[in-house]
Parts: structure tokens; C-alpha cells; sequence
């Protein structure tokens, strides 16, 4: 089983596929190095079908009889994201998040590492690679900036404001041209929208405070469990659209991360179902 105790090791395992498989291949990409998926903006490339093995590979080391949720594994066996909600030990992994902007050059991107057990994300890392520093959190244990150099401090989500001074952003990629419009419409209301089509940034930005709100249509395990935890240990609320919890193995529903639950049910009505 996992401990809190063994936080250290998942960050040194994230560290060196970041390290080892990553940064080597970061804006050295060949033509031959990237692939598609389900469209232009869905893509794979080398850095995340090695980091993934690499990382897949040292989890199992240590947590043999762990059971391996990762994206680009999920391509050859859907049926794997049945197993987090009975799992006793369980790693959800996302090498390279924000694989467009990586494949593209951009130093958007990064590594997704979630901890789940017996239904409930209890540890989480998301890991910067290009600078280093990382993002942890354990579960009614607070969350963390540690930086590349060893800093430390805590970390927190911004306080609540008026709707017309937030800054923050729904992605909109998987949704409707329709539904597209009406949301972009409503993110008007707000002081500045943004989008990063990376979770791993867009969850950074809000669990440290640098924007007040996130929300995804999409629910891949890979995409959220970490940043969700990491969100909610330092002070944030998140829940899917209709209100309920996010859990492991929802796939579906909407999410929406906000600083408390009034700003949350402020920007689901003002955004997210405004027409």
C-alpha cells in the first residue's frame, strides 16, 4: 500500500522520466516522431509513449500489485478505468499533458501523477518539466509548490471576487460549435478569459491563485484527478456540473474548480449554463 511517506519517491520517478525521456526530445521532434489520435489537436508523440513506459515501469517496481491507469495505455485497453473505483492501490498517469503545445515547441506542458485508493484520490503530483518545479498535495494534508532548487511553501487558491474582475476559462474543445459560441459569450462577463489546452497549467494557475475558476466537459481520469486534489487541498472547490463529487472513474458530466462554493455556483450559472 501506499503512504504518505513515499511522496518523495513518486516525485523522483515523475523528475526522471521528465529528465530522461522528455526534455531530451522537447522542440527535437522529427515528423515521424508525432502521431495523431482523433484529430489534429489530439496527438502522441515519442515523449509520451517512452516517458509513459518509463514511468509505468518504476511504479511497478516499488507497487507491484498497483493497478495502471495511463493515457496513451488506454488506446489498447479501455477497460482499464473501471478498476479505480475498487482498487486498492491505484497510479493515474499523464507523461506528457499538453501534448499539442509540446509537440508545437511550447513550454506549456506537464506530467500528471494521481494516487488513488479505494475510490478517493489521496496523493497527486503535477511536475513542470522545463523548469523543474512541482506541484504536491496529499489528501487532508494541504498542498505544496516545491521548486526544482528544494523550496518549499504552501500553496492557496485566489480569495473570492466579483464575476467582472475573475479571470479564468472552460475549455471548449469538446463540445458543439453552438455551445462553443454561447459559453465564449458568457466568459465575457469576466475580466479575462484564457486557455493553455494543458489541465496540468490551467489546474497550476488555479491552485496557486493566479486565476479564479477552471471547467472541462471532458473528464479523463488523467486530465484532473491530480489537478483536482492539489485544487482542493489548497482551499478550492471543485464538483461536477449537476453538482456532484468528482470521483475516480466519472468519465462524464462536466467539472468545474472554483475558490469556494458560491463563486463555484456563481460561474455555473453565469457561465456554464447562462444561455
Amino acid at each position: 500500500m501506499f503512504d504518505d511517506s513515499q511522496l518523495d519517491l513518486l516525485l523522483e520517478i515523475v523528475r526522471e522520466a521528465a529528465s530522461e525521456e522528455i526534455l531530451p526530445r522537447f522542440r527535437k521532434l522529427a515528423a515521424g516522431d508525432i502521431a495523431e489520435k482523433k484529430s489534429s489537436i489530439d496527438l502522441v508523440t515519442d515523449a509520451d509513449l517512452m516517458s509513459e513506459k518509463r514511468i509505468t515501469r518504476r511504479l511497478l517496481e516499488h507497487f507491484p500489485a498497483a493497478h495502471i491507469v495511463a493515457e496513451e495505455a488506454y488506446e489498447n485497453d479501455r477497460s482499464v478505468i473501471k478498476g479505480l473505483r475498487d482498487a486498492d492501490l491505484a497510479f493515474v498517469i499523464d507523461p506528457v499533458d499538453g501534448t499539442f503545445n509540446f509537440q508545437a515547441g511550447l513550454p506549456m506542458f506537464g506530467t500528471n501523477l494521481a494516487v488513488v485508493s479505494k475510490g478517493a484520490t489521496v496523493a497527486a503530483i503535477i511536475h513542470e518539466a522545463v523548469m523543474g518545479d512541482s506541484l504536491v498535495a496529499i489528501k487532508n494534508g494541504g498542498a505544496r509548490f516545491i521548486g526544482h532548487d528544494g523550496t518549499e511553501m504552501t500553496i492557496a487558491v485566489a480569495p473570492s471576487v466579483p464575476l467582472s474582475t475573475m479571470v479564468g476559462t472552460i475549455s471548449m474543445n469538446d463540445i458543439a460549435y453552438e455551445e462553443r459560441r454561447r459559453i465564449a459569450g458568457n466568459l465575457a462577463k469576466t475580466k479575462m478569459a484564457f486557455g493553455y489546452n494543458c489541465s496540468a497549467y490551467e489546474y497550476w494557475m488555479a491552485a496557486t491563485g493566479k486565476v479564479h475558476f477552471i471547467g472541462h466537459h471532458s473528464l479523463m481520469p488523467w486530465d484532473h484527478l491530480a489537478g483536482v486534489l492539489i485544487h482542493t487541498e489548497a482551499g478550492g472547490y471543485t464538483a461536477r456540473f449537476d453538482g456532484s463529487p468528482y470521483l475516480p472513474g466519472d468519465t462524464s458530466g462536466g467539472i468545474l474548480s472554483a475558490p469556494d462554493r458560491d463563486c463555484w455556483e456563481m460561474i455555473l450559472a453565469e457561465i456554464v449554463q447562462a444561455i
